[in-house]
């Protein structure tokens, strides 16, 4: 029987389109056919990302994997990290554009063995389930985050009814609050949509989600970026969603994993220069943004910690006078530290070298580090990330959190304290060696994501 042709779609977000692309490459080396689909300002930075390492070679390394787009409804110079208004835009947009994608293949004159049969859709797309089911396609949800993040999401009406938040998604009481036993503790006031940005932003997310949460009945199945072992407490009260983690393409497979910026590979030859075990990594995704004070905090703290780091700082990071004092800082440090804009982060944290993860604890980042096997120090900003934090530090304990001070600041003295403190920490880089090796058992022949992964591909096959 021929395999079918997927449609393949990422919420348009960083984070959510590398573990897509990521799981694509997996269906693609089963036989699969996909047909990606981005919005039209993310496709422009993933095939320039491509192009900048090298183009005749990525497109071999993308076989089996077409690349399309569709305009995601903002206008050209609009901030794609502003959560609110990216939701309001491709809501009203994108589906119009997505039909047309599907009817060109449905009513092409190609072999019906190569026609779409499925959507393999991000949990956060859920507009696109019913439209994909009109239109003669299974759907299959992706979910990118934690299934603790999945299953806070889903139980938003149970919240409601026990007086823990109230219908406009705010918390009644502040508490630490933890859904079902064995599931991390969170903060009332760390709910993913109260960390949205300011107080429009939170509700247009929190209303996005309530209504996303009623469109995802129409899937046949949910699979997830996890493995049982780690999240097992949620699979036990959430047996619905089939953990296939993790995802680790960009490692292991050596393939484009659909990066917005260009990665500066002079840090790997950096790295092999350094000794083993010393270097603090420090990452924080594609969308955290620091004020000045802030920054320069960040930047002495990493100093004063006399340990040597690499230091990714995106070109949107700051704002102009914290770049230009980035400048003098990064000569200043020249010898103790590297600073570069985007980097192959999982072959980063595997090398050698690194002694530790200073991270945002998103959890394509949260997956990578527990898989590799790198202990956390943990700086969320938004969304789901405080609840990854709770995972590492609370339940996995592989981590130390970073806390802010009166002013909200996280001081020069803390980083470097922290630092040293997690570095001192062997019975720490024990539980993450640990949880490094559990995770690699999960995906070879036999353990629990390689047979939830055999399941899928059947599944998708029948």
């Amino acid at each position: 029987m021929a395999s079918p042709h997927l449609l393949v779609l990422p919420f348009p977000a960083q984070g959510h389109v590398i573990p897509l692309m990521e799981l694509s490459h997996l269906l693609v080396a089963e036989g699969f056919k996909i047909t990606f689909v981005n919005t039209d300002f993310n496709h422009d930075r993933v095939v320039a990302a491509l192009l900048n390492k090298g183009g005749d070679e990525e497109e071999e390394e993308l076989r089996g994997i077409r690349l399309v787009s569709v305009p995601d409804g903002l206008e050209p110079g609009e901030d794609r990290n502003n959560l609110a208004r990216l939701v309001e835009g491709f809501t009203t947009t994108m589906a119009k554009h997505l039909e047309e994608v599907i009817r060109e293949n449905r009513e092409s004159d190609e072999e019906e063995e190569k026609k779409m049969t499925w959507i393999v859709a991000d949990v956060s797309m859920g507009w696109s389930f019913a439209l994909a089911k009109r239109m003669g396609l299974r759907v299959a949800v992706f979910n990118p985050a934690s299934a603790g993040f999945l299953w806070v999401m889903l139980s938003i009406p149970k919240m409601i009814e026990d007086g823990v938040i109230n219908d406009e998604g705010l918390p009644i009481r502040q508490e630490i609050f933890q859904l079902k036993p064995g599931m991390p503790p969170i903060s009332t006031l760390e709910f993913p949509w109260n960390k949205a940005g300011d107080a429009k932003a939170q509700k247009t997310f929190y209303k996005y989600i309530v209504h996303n949460n009623q469109a995802v009945n129409p899937a046949e199945i949910i699979v997830s970026n996890s493995f049982h072992e780690l999240e097992s407490s949620t699979f036990t009260h959430f047996p619905k969603i089939l953990p296939i983690g993790p995802l680790l393409a960009g490692e292991w497979f050596e393939k484009p994993i659909g990066l917005f910026w260009p990665e500066d590979l002079t840090c790997m030859t950096w790295l092999d220069e350094q000794q083993s075990n010393s270097v603090v990594y420090v990452a924080f995704g594609s969308t955290t943004i620091f004020d000045q004070v802030q920054f320069q905090e960040l930047a002495h703290g990493l100093e004063l910690s006399g340990r040597p780091f690499l230091w990714v700082v995106r070109p949107d990071f700051a704002n102009q006078s914290s770049q230009d004092w980035l400048e003098q800082f990064r000569a200043r440090v020249s010898g103790q530290g590297r600073i570069v804009s985007w980097c192959p982060q999982q072959k980063v944290l595997a090398h050698p070298s690194i002694a530790c993860f200073l991270s945002h604890c998103g959890w394509n980042s949260t997956m990578e580090g527990v898989r590799i096997g790198v202990p956390f120090l943990c700086w969320p900003y938004f969304a789901d990330q405080f609840l990854n934090q709770s995972y590492i530090c609370n339940v996995w304990k592989i981590g130390l959190k970073m806390i802010p001070d009166a002013k909200g600041i996280i001081t020069r003295e803390q980083v470097k304290g922290k630092v040293e403190e997690l570095l001192r920490d062997e019975e720490m880089k024990k539980r993450a060696s640990m949880w490094k090796e559990i995770s690699g058992r999960s995906i070879k022949e036999g353990g629990s994501s390689y047979e939830n992964f055999q399941k899928f591909v059947k599944m998708m096959r029948a």
